[in-house]
Parts: structure tokens; C-alpha cells; sequence
């Protein structure tokens, strides 16, 4: 589930891209808290890494293979499913890595996830899921990227259908989950996901979106569109879909069922109004790139100046 703070986006375009372009990950000690540039801006995350998975050769040395799935967790206190969480994760795959984004956590989630064996970036902020997916991206090395939140326990059984249909070419596989729609009135989330998809010429995803776990994407979407294009999830998969990638809905997993009620922050601070203002600036790129599938978005001269 998403989690934002304030009164909007956490972080702003401009840190956006500076949080997913230019600050790579430093590696950090085992154990070791975040450096005071961690703590002051947030923009050098701590990490700790795990070894990637090897293979023993015939004189029985060990050679390093790359991960061939990235599974990335956003994580802000969620320290009562995240073992079981990054559990499920590494068993996605025999190559995975497992890359835990900690923003803004103050309950014990970053001991839980050093212990569990997942890669560890440190934010002292709340970045938001979306950012924090943008951002563990950036830093994912396996083919397949693969995006789960820490507060859903998802077998890894079921997980692998996303991976899977990356491995056999999907770019962007999504789970297959439009939301409660059989209601006298229909949530507004609901109907912007299928309107989104209806105005790209893609009604038959119904309200399948990115901005539902679990999805996954392969190392040529992402290429195509930008790690930074993750912290809008609506704008993402209409940038996937106008480079002429394949997005395909996968596997219906109920995350509406699986997400515990937050209804203090629901109360305080609703989402509703992000999330519709992200369909909408999805919207408003692909009207600007004239709505064509594959080609290049429009460019335009602003009038006045040397330009005019």
C-alpha cells in the first residue's frame, strides 16, 4: 500500500531525479547505520549487499553469476510482514537479488531487513512507495524487475507468474486486478485507471495498472522509459506503451484483499487526490505526444524569445 506524507508528493520532480539519476548507492558495513549525508539529505542511501547467487564449476570453484530478477520493496515500518516478505522474494527465482528501500522507517524494519539478507537502501525520509520502486530500480541489476510491497505477504508461487512472463517476453506483466467495480458507486481511483487505459487503446486491461502490485517489468522497459518514470506509475506504463512495448495483464492476486485498513490515514490524509493527479499527468503527456503509439513524443517551440 502506498504511503505518502504532507500535503503532496514527498519528493519533487527535481529530487526525484536526483534521488534515481545521479546518487548511486555507497556501499555501507554490515550493520551500520546511515552516514550523516544519509541523515541530512537523503540522497546517498546506505547499503548493504548480499552476495549474488553462485555456481560451482567442475574443479569446484564458485563463479559469480548477475541476478536474473531484481525484487524491489519499498519499505516504511513494516516490521510485522517484511521477513516474511524478502522470504518469499528470494525464492522467486534461483538467481534473485532482493533490494529493500527503507524511507522514513523508525520500528525495526531496517534490522529485520539487514537480518533477512536483502540489499539496503536508507532513507531517513519518507520517500513514498513509488519513488522508492524508482529508485530501487535504478540500482537493480537482474533482467527482470519485479515490484512487491512489504505489507502484503505474497507466496513466491504466485509471484513467479510476473517473472516468468518477462523470461518468455512480456515487458510489463501486471496483475490482472481492476477493483471492486460491481458497486452503485464506483471509487474514483477505479474509473481514472480505466479511463487511462481506455484513452491509450488499451481497454481490454480494464483497471489493470502499475500502480498495483505485484507488476513486473523487463530490463528493456525500463530502458525505454526511465527509472525516474517509475515515481508516476500511470505516466510509466503510458511511456511503455507509446514506445511500443508489451504490457500484458498476468495474474489476478486481490490486493485489495491483502491490504490491512488503514483508515486513520485514510481519515487524515487520503490518497485519492495523488493518484488521480498522477492519471492526469499521464493523461496530459500522451495527449502532448499526440497519442501515437511508438513514436516519439511531440517537441514544441515556446513562443516569444529567440524561439518565436
Amino acid at each position: 500500500m502506498k504511503h505518502r506524507t504532507g500535503s503532496g508528493r514527498p519528493a519533487s520532480p527535481k529530487r526525484i531525479r536526483q534521488l534515481v539519476r545521479r546518487n548511486r548507492a555507497r556501499p555501507a558495513r554490515l550493520g551500520r547505520a546511515p552516514g550523516k549525508a544519509s541523515r541530512a539529505a537523503a540522497t546517498r542511501p546506505a547499503t548493504d549487499s548480499r552476495a549474488q547467487t553462485t555456481r560451482t564449476g567442475a574443479r569446484g570453484e564458485e563463479a559469480w553469476r548477475p541476478p536474473a530478477v531484481s525484487v524491489i520493496i519499498p519499505v516504511m515500518n513494516e516490521k510485522r510482514t517484511l521477513a516474511r516478505v524478502i522470504r518469499e522474494a528470494y525464492r522467486v527465482h534461483p538467481r534473485t537479488e532482493v533490494i529493500a528501500v527503507l524511507n522514513g522507517s523508525t520500528d525495526g524494519s531496517l534490522a529485520i531487513a539487514r537480518a533477512s539478507g536483502a540489499r539496503v537502501l536508507v532513507f531517513d525520509r519518507p520517500l513514498g512507495h513509488d519513488v522508492g520502486r524508482a529508485v530501487g530500480a535504478r540500482e537493480a541489476s537482474g533482467d527482470t524487475l519485479l515490484f512487491i510491497d512489504a505489507d502484503m505477504v505474497i507466496p513466491a508461487a504466485r509471484l513467479r507468474a510476473f517473472a516468468n512472463a518477462i523470461e518468455r517476453g512480456t515487458d510489463i506483466a501486471l496483475n490482472d486486478y481492476s477493483g471492486p467495480r460491481k458497486r452503485p458507486v464506483v471509487h474514483n481511483v477505479i474509473l481514472a485507471k480505466h479511463a487511462l487505459n481506455a484513452l491509450l487503446g488499451r481497454p481490454d486491461l480494464e483497471g489493470a495498472s502499475m500502480t498495483a502490485v505485484p507488476h513486473a517489468i523487463s530490463r528493456r522497459a525500463l530502458a525505454a522509459i526511465g527509472a525516474e518514470a517509475l515515481a508516476v506509475p500511470p505516466l510509466a506504463m503510458t511511456k511503455a506503451l507509446h514506445a511500443g512495448m508489451t504490457v500484458k495483464r498476468v495474474r489476478h492476486i486481490d490486493v485489495g484483499m491483502l491490504n490491512r485498513p488503514r483508515t486513520k490515514r485514510e481519515r487524515t490524509g487520503s490518497l485519492e487526490p495523488l493518484i488521480i493527479g498522477d492519471h492526469l499527468e499521464a493523461i496530459g503527456w500522451w495527449l502532448k505526444s499526440d497519442g501515437t503509439a511508438g513514436q516519439p513524443p511531440q517537441e514544441t517551440t515556446p513562443r516569444g524569445g529567440d524561439g518565436a
